[in-house]
């Protein structure tokens, strides 16, 4: 099992904040613009999944298999040749911010790990430099974001 870690984020919102957000894929919509185009594309979700295109890897769905109220909400890929989980991590600090860590455990053959280790790890990257910049208030207010 090949691990990859995100750097650890700091969000301008609480934890509450961040996983109610998080939590709940389709609140992606109002930020799915935000989302750099030039790794992930055709970005599709619901409630419990979502599903984007990732150069070189291909089309991934990644599908909630477990939520930890405020503290973790974890993921399983399908649609790939190989096993992928991921986890979000949220830890609250004593300003009313949040810490955020992403993770992914790939289950990687000595074939393959030469091959996607540094896209998904850029694409990890991305995604925890995306999230970390949402507008979390904006979200919850269901407002427009530009």
């Amino acid at each position: 099992m090949t691990e990859f870690f995100s750097e650890v984020k700091t969000i301008p919102y609480t934890d509450t904040d961040v996983y109610a957000v998080l939590s709940d894929l389709n609140n992606l919509e109002l930020a799915k613009e935000r989302i750099p185009q030039d790794k992930i594309k055709d970005f599709s979700f619901d409630s419990d999944s979502c599903t984007v295109t990732v150069d070189p890897i291909g089309k991934i769905r990644f599908v909630v298999v477990e939520r930890e109220p405020n503290k973790t909400i974890k993921f399983q890929a399908e649609q790939l040749p190989f096993g992928v989980n991921m986890w979000i991590q949220l830890l609250p600090d004593n300003n009313g911010e949040t810490k955020m860590k992403l993770t992914v455990h790939a289950d990687l053959n000595p074939f393959l790990k030469p091959m996607v280790s540094k896209p998904l790890q850029a694409g990890l990257d991305k995604v925890a430099d995306s999230l970390a910049a949402l507008p979390y208030n904006k979200i919850l207010d269901k407002g427009t974001i530009g």
